[in-house]
């Protein structure tokens, strides 16, 4: 789960200047209770990926103490479990493929002309978060904010802050927001070195020259500007720029070294070992991330509300990203009904590959065969329901469904035979009240 940490905290700082917007749309969305109470967020997501890959559950409870309109305090805490299997990078075979455990205690198989699955997978996740927002005076804001998350595998720490100015009678908003971590991966068996074979059991001398942990480092900064166009309408600009360096690599993630002339795996003929050829990965120590984005929120007559938002992503790695999600809010009297839509589409990173020949795999100097780093497209439908009670309690739900499409190259000799880029459907349930 390494590779989405940085994901996750662009999103989480996202948030912190979409609390611009929000207070600027209250005549798009309903109004903030009284001063000095507690408005609690509860939530539970079912998350299911198909062919019995990863399943996740999710409790979330948010509480926000208001002390006037203007001057919050929240505090989040999650906790999340994760099983099932996950793709360990290397490719299908002809033959029944064995691999060794991350603990390098076990292993697990897969048939011939099966998805390598590492149905060792689990998870457990505890976050808590607090993030504090006040004015200064009346044309400037502040928030600052903390998070602590920790896995079994994986910790991160870290500090964010953003800072306001509002304009022309607060329709227009400035905010500047700047989010610090530190993360430190422990995985299991130890990290290994990239880009060496992956050892057969613990007793390889490879295991004993592990190191036990690694560390990266996070700093994402967000400039945003929201506007007021009209009473029914609002739209939002950010630009983000994110740096990581340290240690990047998925220590889980291996790729398949396939023979040149038969064009598969070595079929138990590397170094006359009877097994096939499997390496580590190895990622860049540093990658820097860029992104735009545009939000436009619009009230019609009845009071339906369109959201429509564009983002566009690069970075050095190679990648580029498209998103586009839009969503519909039909209003009926204490209800609403919204339906989203939701496209993504992403290209590979230099370093990708599914696959290394085994006549240059030595001269790699990084590799990488997850699919997250591939050429891939996204969609997503959801559709959430809202019911709002007399006492301004509310409950919610939403249901949605993904389906992902991965492309690349074909492979040649028997690995062309093999499907080397499976796709992948999952089905999100969320369950909340508010109150």
């Amino acid at each position: 789960m390494a590779v989405t940490k940085t994901t996750q905290k662009n999103q989480d700082l996202a948030r912190l200047l979409t609390a611009a917007s929000c207070a600027l749309i209250g005549s798009l969305s309903a109004s903030v209770n009284a001063a000095d109470n507690w408005d609690v967020d509860s939530a539970f997501l079912l998350y299911s990926e198909s062919d019995g890959r990863v399943s996740a559950a999710e409790p979330v409870i948010s509480a926000t103490k208001n002390y006037d309109e203007e001057t919050k305090l929240n505090i989040k805490l999650a906790a999340d479990t994760l099983t099932g299997a996950s793709p360990n990078g290397a490719t299908p075979s002809d033959q029944v493929q064995t691999f060794t455990s991350p603990s390098g205690k076990g292993s697990y198989a897969a048939t011939a002309g099966e998805q390598p699955l590492d149905d060792t997978f689990k998870d457990t996740r505890i976050a808590l978060s607090s993030n504090w927002s006040a004015p200064i005076d009346r044309d400037w804001a502040y928030g600052v904010g903390g998070y602590l998350s920790k896995e079994h595998d994986y910790q991160s720490l870290g500090l964010n802050g953003n800072l306001s100015r509002y304009l022309n009678q607060k329709n227009t908003t400035l905010t500047l927001g700047v989010n610090l971590s530190s993360d430190t991966i422990n995985p299991e068996g130890g990290v290994a070195t990239g880009l060496v074979q992956v050892p057969l059991s613990s007793s390889d001398s490879e295991f004993t020259q592990r190191t036990d942990s690694e560390n990266k480092s996070l700093v994402d900064a967000v400039f945003g500007v929201t506007q007021v166009i009209n009473r029914k309408t609002i739209m939002q600009f950010n630009y983000a720029l994110s740096t990581s360096s340290g240690y990047l690599t998925d220590p889980y993630k291996i790729i398949s070294v396939i023979d040149d002339s038969a064009g598969s795996n070595y079929g138990g003929n590397y170094q006359s070992s009877g097994r096939n050829l499997y390496l580590y990965e190895k990622r860049p120590d540093s990658r820097l991330k860029q992104s735009l984005y545009w939000q436009t929120k619009y009230q019609f007559d009845n009071n339906d509300i369109l959201d429509v938002s564009y983002r566009y992503m690069f970075d050095d790695w190679g990648v580029n990203s498209h998103t586009i999600d839009a969503k519909y809010r039909f209003r009926f009297d204490n209800q609403y009904l919204e339906p989203q839509l939701r496209w993504y589409t992403q290209s590979k990173a230099d370093f990708y590959h599914r696959y290394l020949n085994s006549s240059d795999y030595s001269s790699a100097e990084f590799a990488s065969a997850d699919y997250r780093l591939g050429d891939l497209d996204t969609y997503t439908i959801g559709l959430k329901y809202g019911y709002q009670f007399a006492d301004e309690t509310e409950f919610y739900t939403r249901f949605s469904l993904y389906h992902q499409e991965s492309s690349g190259d074909k492979g040649y000799g028997k690995l062309a035979t093999q499907e080397l880029y499976p796709g992948l459907d999952a089905a999100t349930l969320i369950v909340g009240y508010k109150f």
